[in-house]
């Protein structure tokens, strides 16, 4: 598997990631900004774009879809619940926050529970809501790409149309999940694993107090 990570991108620092499994198309997961470079990164790989996998529909993951398809004419999805914020500037924070947005239109909705086979990979999309109502996690294997609803030592906020309650029973149903030792590769930020943030994040103490691992 050909497996790419772009980090801290633009003011937010988020990252991206460009996955292939059949060495000639590439599936992106999350288009925060700069889709010159992103694009770069995917003909250095000697890869076409033929998707991109929205964690969500937060201005800071969106921002290089217009760019992306002008390129490459790639499918887009995105869990449903979050489908209206890559048409409105006000859902997707970029008012909020002053940032650049360009409507897409287009987007395919994700549901959560699907098994997905695309670039010659095989995945599930777990919906996780809480940092906002449509986002998911993909889980590919032993890995899973979590987007804002986990990261190194922290969780994703929720202060901005998000749900706390939903958050963490999000990141309870994520552990029960998958594989306790699965990598996770965030929104922003380095990798971590599962185990590490179960044994050590303070904000999984809860989680950790109800034994959910036996």
């Amino acid at each position: 598997m050909i497996f790419r990570a772009l980090r801290d991108l633009g003011g937010f620092g988020t990252d991206c990631y460009i996955l292939s499994g059949d060495g000639k198309n590439a599936l992106l997961i999350d288009a925060p900004c700069f889709p010159e470079k992103i694009i770069g990164e995917i003909e250095k790989a000697g890869l076409a774009l033929k998707s991109v996998y929205l964690t969500h529909g937060h201005c800071d993951h969106i921002e290089a879809l217009g760019g992306l398809y002008e390129k490459y004419g790639c499918e887009v999805y995105i869990h449903k619940k979050d489908l209206p914020m890559l048409t409105d500037e006000r859902l997707c924070l970029a008012a909020y926050f002053g940032t650049p947005f360009e409507p897409f239109r287009g987007a395919k909705p994700l549901y959560g529970n699907e098994n997905i086979s695309d670039c010659g990979l095989d995945f599930k999309v777990l919906h996780t809501p809480g940092h906002s109502p449509g986002s998911v996690c993909y889980i590919f294997g032993d890995r899973i790409f979590s987007g804002d609803t986990i990261f190194e030592n922290s969780v994703g906020r929720t202060d901005l149309g998000g749900n706390y309650d939903e958050l963490m029973s999000s990141v309870e149903t994520l552990i029960k999940s998958c594989d306790i030792s699965a990598p996770v590769f965030p929104g922003h930020g380095f990798p971590t694993s599962l185990k590490d943030e179960y044994d050590y994040s303070p904000w999984l103490e809860e989680i950790r107090s109800k034994g959910v691992l036996g």
